[in-house]
């Protein structure tokens, strides 16, 4: 998907993408994994029609099925409502902390991070194509939702889950003005993200009040862990406060001063 010019290549990748993630989510044969399996697949195919049927009105209208060329207004609403369902964007985001509460730790990892990867690459190269407004409308919802969400949850993986949608709303919402930057922040997201469920995974912490406990098993663990959610929430001097401040920079110099403050 990643290095594909043309629509059907960057569709296959995807399906790919998403058959190949299905028998890691059900693996454990609970019914609850299979229920998120099931989730994930039904949002996945309605997202890939969405973009399947947005890439043929487009080569329709165009006569080209290359990537960089989404010139009719249809086609990009259809492709930004496809990609914001296969990311998890507010209002599409509902599968998402499920699926991630139905699965295991290391699978949860790879849907907050790898899974996210070539929805993104796909949506930085149609950027310039897209509704700049409906883009960033998206990702205020989800920056504030995301967050405003995570508060009522006692689940670590659903917590994870709507921190993940916020930050993919800080992401979303640079994209058109800077790429370089949204690269950069979906890495120190990722570089962020994968310590805490490693950790999740190897102390078998899945709920807030088991977390509160440990810390007298694995004191160092649960040190460096708490760094590293203060990180994600973006407290400076550490890593997580980096991009958000260039990203509120940029914005800013985009005067866009309202949404930066938002």
């Amino acid at each position: 998907t990643i290095s594909s010019n043309h629509w059907m290549m960057a569709w296959t990748g995807l399906e790919i993408n998403t058959l190949a993630i299905i028998p890691l989510i059900s693996k454990s044969h609970h019914p609850r994994a299979t229920e998120a399996a099931i989730k994930y697949f039904l949002v996945q195919a309605a997202a890939s029609t969405l973009l399947l049927f947005s890439s043929t009105i487009n080569a329709w209208h165009t006569g080209q099925w290359d990537i960089s060329q989404l010139t009719q207004p249809t086609a990009s609403i259809l492709l930004t409502t496809a990609i914001s369902m296969k990311l998890g964007l507010v209002p599409f985001h509902f599968w998402f902390p499920e699926v991630l509460q139905g699965t295991s730790p290391i699978t949860a990892l790879l849907l907050s991070t790898m899974m996210k990867l070539p929805p993104i690459t796909i949506l930085m190269m149609t950027t310039h194509s897209l509704n700049p407004t409906l883009l960033t409308t998206l990702a205020i919802l989800s920056a504030a939702l995301g967050g405003w969400m995570g508060l009522n949850q006692t689940q670590l993986r659903k917590i994870l889950a709507f921190s993940s949608i916020s930050h993919l709303g800080w992401i979303t919402i640079i994209m058109a003005y800077d790429p370089k930057l949204t690269l950069l922040a979906f890495y120190l997201y990722c570089l962020t993200t994968i310590p805490i469920f490693l950790t999740i995974n190897t102390t078998k912490t899945l709920k807030l009040t088991t977390m509160m406990t440990s810390w007298t098993k694995t004191p160092a663990m649960n040190a460096a862990l708490m760094l590293t959610l203060l990180s994600l929430a973006g407290l400076p001097p550490l890593t997580g406060f980096l991009p958000k401040w260039l990203i509120i920079q940029e914005l800013t110099k985009q005067e866009m001063t309202f949404t930066a403050t938002i």
